[in-house]
């Protein structure tokens, strides 16, 4: 899971980066709103984390232009500011949901989860093909019948592959999934990813198409 972080605020921002960072996601960390408009519209992301007091234009007309733009990431607004007036503004803007500074990690990641599988159609935790089930919840995998519980990263290309089952994706499509800006990729990470997959699975829960990239049954 890829995570667009828009905050200005250092502690926090290098402190959500590191938990996200701890939990396999990928994360971009953008300190201003004009910054978070052009990471948009280079790359795709699960979700946004949008802070509202940023430094060179306010959260909710960042929020704003996305959704004028038609872009539809989802986006939970991360803010110190408790008000009903901004709290219906951000929901009429188009923000998904909202968390109120301070918070739990473990709170956000929940609400991040549920964002997540509401604009995917889900309504649990669990994401599934004809043979794969993954546990957002509890990082679990279960296929034909065996579940195991996945180290971050593995989850996390699993999670990238069974979001658009039945499709090939390409090396460069899952590194961009699993990497953040500035995290060195070995030319070999995702085969090394896959390889222990399959260790744990067999072979056949990751189909490699030769020269185009791998899939997941539909």
């Amino acid at each position: 899971m890829r995570v667009l972080l828009v905050e200005d605020d250092p502690l926090i921002g290098r402190s959500l980066t590191r938990a996200f960072e701890g939990s396999g996601a990928a994360v971009d960390w953008a300190r201003a709103g004009d910054d978070a408009l052009a990471a948009l519209s280079t790359s795709r992301y699960a979700i946004v984390l949008l802070d509202l007091g940023l430094p060179d234009r306010a959260g909710l007309d960042v929020l704003k232009e996305m959704r004028c733009g038609k872009d539809a990431t989802p986006v939970l607004i991360v803010t110190a500011r408790d008000d009903l007036e901004t709290r219906v503004a951000g929901l009429d803007l188009g923000a998904d949901d909202f968390i109120v500074k301070p918070f739990d990690f473990d709170e956000l990641a929940a609400r991040m989860r549920a964002v997540i599988r509401r604009h995917a159609g889900h309504s649990t935790s669990q994401i599934s093909s004809s043979e794969i089930i993954l546990d957002l919840a509890a990082h679990e995998v279960t296929y034909k019948g065996a579940t195991q519980l996945l180290p971050a990263r593995e989850f996390a290309l699993l999670q990238a592959l069974l979001e658009r089952p039945g499709t090939i994706l390409s090396r460069q499509q899952l590194e961009d999934a699993l990497y953040g800006w500035g995290e060195e990729v070995e030319s070999n990470a995702v085969d090394v990813l896959i390889h222990y997959i399959r260790r744990k699975f067999g072979n056949e829960i990751i189909r490699n198409v030769r020269g185009v990239g791998w899939m997941v049954a539909r």
